[in-house]
């Protein structure tokens, strides 16, 4: 992996923590999603048209084909996400999504598109993925699947858990073959997909309007900061995926969860201090890694 490639996803890592943070503070729902898609919009508007004022009247039915998908694979994301939220425990549930979704994501990237991955690279991605694990949780996930008086819910946190990591997958292979193949901007399927979102998300918004402007009320500044900022997260990480193998990429994206482990644990808002600590460093370990082949 290039150095320029190995400091974007550093610097996306810390960009995603901050706004994944502020959206878990907002405690939103789809509404949230679609409030923050609107204001992604606009806020970024004047740079959606500088570089797609000449690009996009060129593009034909891949182009538009690959923005649709991007769009719709994301609105899934996130709806599975915040269902799996609501029927099952966050702490079944987030460490399937955020482990599984990048393991998936290297295979596919090795299997689908050619890519070739070294003993060092696949042990950085095996670190990288317990690391995760380790500060989601760690034997607190296992011990809770085996929790009798929890079983059902427990079953519902692995099937939404996997499924959300199955989406997550599902993205990052799409996009990082839009961007690496087809050659869309980074910046254009991020932007022009936001559109697709906004539009699957809309009927959400407009079925209860009092619900969403309530929903606006006590949540647009978290709004306003996962509008502004999360874009340039996922941004940076497809440019380096223009650089760098998908199969690295994709689990070297979880420093973000280094991040949050290191600002104060907000991701679970759980304990186990040192259990942090040490899968922090697991992710540490197998970033430079995946940096280094």
């Amino acid at each position: 992996m290039s150095h320029s490639a190995f400091l974007l996803i550093i610097l996306a890592g810390l960009i995603h923590a901050l706004w994944n943070i502020a959206a878990k503070k907002a405690g939103g729902d789809v509404r949230f999603v679609g409030l923050s898609s609107i204001i992604m919009m606009l806020i970024w508007a004047p740079v959606g048209i500088y570089f797609g004022w000449d690009v996009v009247p060129n593009w034909g039915r891949a182009e538009w084909g690959f923005i649709a998908a991007s769009g719709i694979l994301h609105v899934l994301y996130f709806i599975t996400l915040l269902r799996g939220y609501r029927k099952a425990d966050l702490t079944v549930v987030y460490p399937l999504a955020r482990g599984f979704g990048p393991l998936l994501s290297s295979s596919a990237a090795i299997l689908f598109l050619g890519e070739k991955v070294s003993f060092t690279g696949a042990l950085g991605i095996i670190t990288v993925v317990g690391g995760v694990f380790l500060i989601a949780g760690g034997p607190k996930l296992w011990r809770t699947m085996h929790d009798q008086a929890q079983q059902a819910r427990v079953r519902k946190g692995i099937f939404y858990g996997l499924l959300t990591g199955v989406f997550i997958a599902s993205y990052t292979v799409l996009d990082g073959y839009a961007v690496k193949i087809i050659l869309i901007s980074p910046i254009l399927i991020d932007y022009f997909g936001n559109f697709i979102r906004i539009g699957l998300l809309m009927p959400a918004l407009l079925r209860n309007t009092q619900a969403t402007r309530a929903s606006w009320k006590m949540e647009w500044k978290f709004a306003l900061i996962v509008g502004v900022i999360s874009p340039i997260s996922y941004v940076l990480v497809l440019y380096a995926m223009q650089e760098a193998p998908l199969s690295h990429v994709a689990p070297a994206r979880e420093v973000s969860m280094l991040f949050a482990a290191l600002i104060g644990g907000h991701l679970l808002g759980e304990g186990d201090r040192w259990q942090r600590i040490i899968g922090a460093f697991c992710i540490a370990a197998g970033v430079i890694a995946l940096g280094n082949f």
